[in-house]
C-alpha cells in the first residue's frame, strides 16, 4: 500500500501535465483556433487561365490531420479554403450589399461576442448577419450565444463577408442584415 499511493500520485501528476498537448501531436499551441486572430484576411485568389477552378468538394478541407473539415486559418495566418475564386458560383450574390456595407471594424483588432441567432440570422454589438446558405454545414459546432469572432473582407466575392471563429479557428460567408 505504500507503494502504491507515491506511484498514483505520480501518474496523476503526469496524467495532468500531458492534457493541454490533448489532440495536438506536436504539443505546444494548436495550429488552429485556440484563440489565434489572423492578422489579416485571405488574400484575392490568383485569377485562372481559362477555365475557372471546379469548387473544392464538400469537406475537403482538413489539410493536416486534426484540422477541422471546414474553411480554416492556420496560426501562420494561411488560410485554407479561400481558392476558388471571384468565378465560385456557390458565392454568387445576386444584390451585393442589400443592406448595406458592415462598419463595425475588421480584422484583428476587432473581435465580437455572438449575442445570438443562427445561422440564418446571428447578431453582435447591434449588427445582424446571415451566414450564406454555402456555408450552411460548416459552422454547426459555433455557438450563437458566446462565441468570439472576427470581421473580415471578400477580397473576392463582391456583397460577402469572412466571420473567423476565434475559437475554433474556422470561418464561413456571410452577408451584413443590417
Amino acid at each position: 500500500m505504500k507503494r502504491i499511493i507515491p506511484l498514483a500520485a505520480t501518474l496523476f501528476t503526469f496524467s495532468l501535465l500531458a492534457w493541454p498537448q490533448h489532440g495536438n501531436k506536436g504539443g505546444g499551441k494548436p495550429e488552429v483556433g485556440g484563440g489565434h486572430v489572423p492578422a489579416h484576411g485571405p488574400p484575392p485568389a490568383k485569377p485562372s487561365r481559362g477555365n475557372p477552378k471546379p469548387a473544392p468538394a464538400p469537406h475537403a478541407f482538413a489539410d493536416k490531420g486534426g484540422h477541422p473539415e471546414a474553411p480554416h486559418v492556420h496560426t501562420n495566418d494561411k488560410w485554407v479554403g479561400h481558392e476558388s475564386g471571384k468565378n465560385d458560383p456557390r458565392y454568387h450574390v445576386d444584390r451585393p450589399f442589400e443592406h448595406g456595407r458592415f462598419t463595425g471594424g475588421f480584422g484583428k483588432g476587432h473581435v465580437f461576442r455572438l449575442a445570438g441567432g443562427n445561422r440564418e440570422r446571428f447578431t453582435f454589438g447591434g449588427f445582424a448577419f446571415s451566414v450564406f446558405p454555402a456555408d450552411y454545414d460548416y459552422c454547426n459546432d459555433w455557438l450563437w450565444d458566446s462565441d468570439q469572432i472576427t470581421i473580415y473582407e471578400d477580397p473576392d466575392h463582391a456583397g460577402l463577408y469572412l466571420a473567423y471563429n476565434v475559437r475554433l479557428g474556422t470561418y464561413i460567408h456571410v452577408t451584413f442584415m443590417g
